[in-house]
């Protein structure tokens, strides 16, 4: 579930730099913050 989110918010990131440049700032810190979160279950072997 969680990379099915970090996937979206990929999406929308990019959406944010091509089309919706006044969102992308938002989208940007978003995505920065899945990536941390996925990193952090990668690395303590948690699955949810």
């Amino acid at each position: 579930m969680l990379f099915t989110i970090a996937a979206i918010l990929f999406v929308l990131w990019l959406l944010g730099f091509l089309v919706f440049h006044i969102a992308g700032g938002l989208i940007h810190i978003l995505l920065v913050i899945a990536i941390i979160v996925g990193l952090f279950q990668l690395f303590t072997g948690r699955r949810v």
